[in-house]
């Protein structure tokens, strides 16, 4: 058999409730930064591919938005764009939170609609967060969710720490379907470089600012200037819903966005592996999240 027929490639979706540590995972498998993490839930509010070649094989994870009960436009488009997500991979990856124990109203409902519409694809299960769970509370959980879908295969995983993420890897690259490589072999994700920056910068804030302003804030890269050493110039916009909340995240003297700046610059150093130039202003939008225009930019449907 040649080398182009015996490789594998194929969509994995990493679908679960908020927070349940599908962004964490998908970056763990790639093994790069990816997608965005905070402890907060709603991080992750567009689709996004993370790409990982293992020997033959490259896996296309599709980290999506937390499936939840949504109510506001913003919700419906981000939880629209994760079922998509789902119906367009050959394999599901559900992940939930171990440390709930018990199934939640959410992945409740993520489940009943995994079983209403029939398994069309491999589902497998991982437990995450495995680290702060005791085994037997862990095996009941295991147990319960087996009864409720039959999954392929269950994985026990600490995405943080990496611990089983070997194991779960090791099995999505032997069950996708054999086909040619989408993506260049180093190629980590189809994402923008725009709209990564500007992620990586909401990123920083969902960690810096507490309680829900994160959740009435967006950023969007404004100006991209690439010099003649190499290094880049990033000019990006955070938009506030309220006049207010232009002071909290600016901080006394502009010291809480100046720090917001240095921290996702350093990221961005790294993830670009040149010198970054990042401006960052702090602009009022009342209606930024009624605004078509940005959903197009994270790729999401306005009228979802």
């Amino acid at each position: 058999m040649s080398e182009k027929t015996s490789q594998r490639c194929g969509f994995v979706a990493v679908i679960g409730a908020p927070n349940a540590g599908k962004s964490t995972l998908v970056n763990a498998l790639v093994g790069s930064k990816v997608t965005i993490v905070s402890s907060k839930v709603q991080t992750t509010r567009s689709i996004v591919r993370g790409i990982a070649v293992s020997g033959q094989s490259q896996i296309v994870f599709v980290d999506t938005p937390g499936i939840f009960q949504p109510t506001k436009r913003l919700e419906r488009a981000m939880v629209s764009a994760a079922w998509d997500g789902e119906g367009g991979s050959d394999l599901v990856v559900l992940v939930v939170d171990a440390t709930r124990k018990k199934m939640g109203r959410d992945l409740t409902a993520i489940i009943d609609r995994l079983v209403e519409q029939g398994i069309q694809r491999p589902c497998v299960l991982v437990l995450n967060k495995i680290d702060k769970i005791r085994p037997p509370e862990l095996l009941k959980l295991s147990q319960d969710l087996n009864d409720r879908l039959p999954f392929q295969a269950t994985f026990m995983v600490s995405s943080l720490k990496e611990k089983g993420t070997e194991d779960l890897l090791s099995w999505l690259v032997k069950n996708i379907p054999e086909g040619p490589f989408l993506y260049p072999e180093d190629q980590v994700s189809d994402m923008p470089v725009r709209l990564l920056a500007a992620e990586i910068t909401r990123e920083k804030l969902f960690r810096r600012l507490h309680q829900e302003l994160p959740y009435g804030l967006a950023v969007e890269t404004e100006d991209w200037e690439v010099f003649e050493d190499g290094s880049v110039k990033i000019d990006q916009v955070i938009y506030v819903a309220r006049e207010g909340h232009k002071a909290i995240v600016l901080g006394k003297g502009g010291l809480q966005v100046k720090m917001i700046g240095e921290q996702s610059r350093q990221d961005l150093e790294e993830i670009l592996e040149k010198r970054v130039h990042l401006k960052l202003f702090v602009k009022l939008h009342e209606h930024w999240a009624e605004d078509p225009d940005h959903y197009q930019t994270l790729g999401l449907d306005y009228k979802a």
